[in-house]
């Protein structure tokens, strides 16, 4: 097989997926600087089949859209395998309690191996350098395995990833990414666009510099990507709290970097010698997303720190949502959020919707268990895990309501727990208005309702022609089959039939009633999802619109949300239109 075949310079795809064609506006040539190792010398060692490095550029819109899909939907796949993993962690936990020889597994790592058996790990032969197509500048994962899932770094321990000498056509290793995470203390220098990165290996466990380092491994794979003037992608590992993280820690995405400089032999606060690389963001990028993360903790805990003139208000809810709603807008003096009442929850507007007679309820005391009416209307499994994320998506989820006796703080009650996240409706260019968080969102989470004034479809029509804007739930494209869709993973996958779901002839009024989610915009490659939920009846006729997290979604980062039309034929979100 000829190495320098044009159809081997690009990843292949896992089962499952469609890569968009390699013919089409790919800008794979090497660094200008690369140089050809000297082949006048033969030698009778056998090597491995030499893999040219590629650098994918220049991406027509169309293709960058099909490769965001395949990192979006790798990553979902990991989420789903993970949440799922961690929830028969819970329950383990739960019946095991006070056994401490009780072996746990890492629900990262179980899912991260389930993907690699089934061949779903992307750029495994690490031969991209530069950025991933389909990853965006503040992506943020977190668990560093999710890094290798997508082939953003695919050490999952050592902070520098390379290409090896032994497989390169130059015969040299290349640096592909690198992880700065503080975690050594031989002078590291991070200022954001300049890095200091010290060399790596020769440490204890602590880790401390125990020897003199050697320019091998991942620190010759940088020495010979400066010399080549090849760039290396950043993550940073940030400590955040509230997530499932396992190391505190999250990592973000920040872009690429040049090698600029490489002292050889720097004497490190140990007494020994390191090697130092100065790294120097590449102009031009979007804001790094470390950035991002902190900016938005600032923002979150000071609102005055960031354009406090431009707060319009500090809670559109008017105290009626746990956590306030901030109104921002530094674009214009549109205030129009402010004319509309809030209304955190669905109302009706007529009687046809009133609950039924004879709600049947569970008799659990404290949270509900296996066996329960509960638990077998919806098909005997709990639609969230102990943590209260959404296990998979289901035709209608079956919460707990008035006539059961279980607490408020039951497992099944998760969206009836409302807003748990600090949210923002900002003025935009792009939208009009649109909706976004202080909070790093992990997937899986509830948001909140889409909330309106019920009518039913004969009472939709009349508003209709009065110009009322309406949103029809039915319209709402079914992309929770998408969460915790197992098809690569599990043969004979099927997504979930039970509980069913009747034919849904009701339309929310929010021309003058509304929540924050009448904000968030459309988006053909959405964030956020539909499930539908039950709990304050039997009445399967009205089914509360309740809206999920489809990925994690970085603080400041726009919500969207599948509206089921075409990109092209809307230019705002049919929420504040007819």
């Amino acid at each position: 097989m000829n190495p320098h075949n044009s159809n081997q310079t690009f990843p292949s795809a896992p089962p499952g997926f469609s890569l968009p064609n390699p013919n089409l506006n790919l800008n794979l040539n090497l660094s200008p600087n690369l140089e050809q190792p000297n082949t006048s010398t033969t030698t009778t060692t056998p090597r491995m089949a030499m893999i040219p490095l590629v650098r994918m550029m220049d991406l027509e819109l169309p293709e960058k859209r099909q490769w965001r899909n395949i990192i979006r939907r790798t990553r979902m796949v990991f989420d789903s395998v993970r949440v799922l993993v961690m929830a028969e962690e819970e329950e383990e936990e739960e019946e095991e309690e006070g056994n401490f020889n009780v072996r746990r597994v890492r629900s990262d790592l179980k899912a991260s191996a389930t993907m690699r058996s089934r061949g779903l790990w992307l750029n495994c032969d690490k031969r991209i350098v530069g950025a991933i197509p389909g990853i965006c500048i503040g992506d943020v994962f977190l668990y560093r395995m999710e890094l290798c899932v997508v082939g953003l770094h695919g050490e999952p321990q050592a902070g520098i990833d390379y290409f090896p000498g032994s497989m390169s056509s130059i015969g040299d290793p290349i640096a592909t990414s690198v992880i700065v995470s503080g975690g050594y203390d031989e002078g590291d220098v991070d200022e954001g666009d300049v890095i200091i990165l010290s060399g790596h290996g020769r440490q204890d466990k602590n880790p401390r510099q125990v020897f003199h380092q050697k320019i091998e491994g991942g620190d010759l794979a940088m020495e010979r990507s400066m010399h080549y003037g090849i760039e290396v992608r950043v993550i940073r590992a940030v400590r955040y709290q509230g997530t499932s993280s396992t190391s505190g820690k999250v990592y973000v995405y920040d872009g690429l970097y040049r090698i600029v400089e490489c002292c050889r032999f720097d004497v490190g606060k140990n007494g020994f010698g390191v090697f130092k690389f100065m790294l120097s963001r590449i102009d031009g990028q979007a804001k790094m997303g470390s950035l991002v993360l902190k900016e938005a903790f600032l923002r979150k805990q000071d609102p005055s720190c960031y354009k406090p003139m431009c707060v319009i208000s500090h809670d559109i809810s008017n105290k009626m949502e746990r956590v306030g709603i901030r109104l921002f807008n530094d674009i214009d003096e549109c205030k129009d959020p402010m004319y509309f009442e809030y209304l955190p929850r669905a109302t009706f507007f007529a009687f046809e919707f009133h609950p039924k007679g004879n709600e049947t309820g569970c008799k659990c005391v404290g949270s509900c268990g296996e066996g329960c009416i509960c638990f077998m209307k919806n098909g005997n499994s709990f639609p969230y895990s102990q943590s209260g994320f959404l296990l998979k998506g289901k035709p209608v989820i079956f919460e707990c309501g008035p006539s059961c006796s279980c607490l408020p703080h039951c497992r099944n009650r998760v969206t009836q727990q409302g807003l748990n996240h600090r949210l923002e409706v900002f003025r935009s260019l792009e939208t009009g208005w649109g909706v976004r968080s202080f909070d790093l969102i992990q997937a899986g989470t509830f948001i909140c309702e889409y909330s309106g004034v019920v009518l039913t479809r004969e009472q939709a029509e009349i508003m209709t022609m009065g110009g009322d804007s309406l949103i029809y739930p039915n319209r709402f494209p079914k992309r929770w089959t998408e969460w915790g869709n197992l098809s690569l993973i599990q043969d004979g996958y099927a997504p979930p039939s039970y509980p069913s779901i009747l034919p849904l002839n009701f339309a929310l009024d929010v021309s003058r009633m509304r929540n924050v989610a009448c904000y968030i915009s459309h988006s053909s490659t959405p964030n956020l999802m539909v499930q539908f939920v039950v709990y304050d009846c039997n009445n399967q006729f009205y089914l509360k619109t309740m809206l999920f997290a489809m990925e994690n979604i970085p603080p400041l980062r726009e919500f969207s949300l599948d509206y089921g039309v075409v990109d092209d034929e809307l230019i705002r979100k049919p929420a504040m239109h007819n």
